[in-house]
């Protein structure tokens, strides 16, 4: 195993996992503000096609990023006004708006089949990226940058903040929030927005960087993985960025078996195992009260006050 092939592998990992991590992120302040939002797969491809829509219409890959952020949190608000406001059923509500993503992303993406669009270039200076070793660290997407930094950003937000305290006490407990006058629903709007926003930009990643093309379905799961990834780091930032990158390792292991011709299991193995341990993690974590006892206490319960 040569120094070029970890270094190799180290980047693909790095480009896999961020997708992941984004939407994980995302979807960890929905859940701490009591919300489960299970459409994360829907919102991803909504946002793969907005960013590369945009992209190829504009030729500017930071509009086809925000428009990717902005089709994902309008997405995310359309479910919150059904789940907040008319108090119907989270998990219903989210498993509608991702078929509705799946099918509005088909539908918009048959003009675009086949068109290529501008890339990312890193926002290094171009001779750090090509040396091998500092390509590790400087030779990637603006998009991967963004999600580890927004990895402490959101760990301090929700911890060391007056606006993450009151997100986490309208998750814990929502009458005792409303009945010292915080809008239980407004802050649930808010992480449920900003929810959507992170699983567009998600999504935009695969249409822009990792293969800037359209193809239906691209995200390939990739959602509820994140969706998985949430319970496995037991709802705390740190953890989700380790998890992010155990899927990434599972996740670059069918790319690289597949190239070296590995033959004695078949590639549909290594293309399942993401989502085998998916499900082997949930169900380890279910046994376990520790974990379990860091869920949000009102999580994908209505709100439902007295007056």
């Amino acid at each position: 195993m040569t120094a070029e092939f970890i270094i190799a592998a180290v980047v693909t990992i790095i480009g896999i996992s961020t997708p992941i991590l984004l939407a994980g992120l995302g979807e960890l302040v929905v859940e701490k503000s009591g919300v489960l939002n299970l459409g994360v797969e829907g919102m991803m491809l909504v946002g793969a096609i907005a960013g590369f829509a945009v992209n190829v219409m504009t030729g500017s890959p930071w509009l086809g990023v925000g428009s990717a952020a902005i089709a994902g949190a309008a997405s995310a608000l359309l479910f919150g006004f059904l789940v907040l406001t008319l108090n119907s059923n989270q998990v219903a509500t989210g498993l509608a708006l991702t078929i509705f993503g799946t099918g509005l992303s088909s539908l918009l993406g048959t003009a675009f089949t086949g068109r290529i669009v501008p890339v990312f270039g890193s926002p290094f200076p171009a001779e750090l990226a090509r040396d091998p070793i500092w390509k590790v660290f400087f030779g990637h997407s603006p998009i991967v940058y963004l999600a580890l930094i927004m990895v402490p950003v959101i760990a301090w937000f929700l911890k060391s903040t007056r606006a993450g305290l009151i997100l986490r006490a309208v998750g814990e407990n929502d009458l005792s929030a409303h009945s010292i006058g915080y809008s239980v629903t407004g802050v649930r709007y808010a992480a449920v927005a900003f929810g959507g926003a992170m699983a567009g930009i998600a999504g935009c990643y695969f249409s822009m960087v990792i293969t800037p093309m359209w193809a239906e379905r691209m995200t390939a799961g990739r959602g509820w993985i994140a969706l998985a990834l949430v319970v496995f780091a037991s709802w705390r930032a740190g953890r989700l960025l380790a998890g992010a990158y155990f899927f990434g390792v599972l996740m670059a292991l069918e790319l690289y078996a597949k190239a070296a011709g590995f033959s004695i299991l078949p590639s549909q193995f290594w293309a399942a195992m993401p989502y085998i341990m998916t499900v082997v993690v949930l169900a380890i974590i279910s046994s376990r009260e520790s974990i379990g006892s860091n869920a949000p206490a009102c999580l994908g319960k209505p709100f439902l006050p007295a007056n």
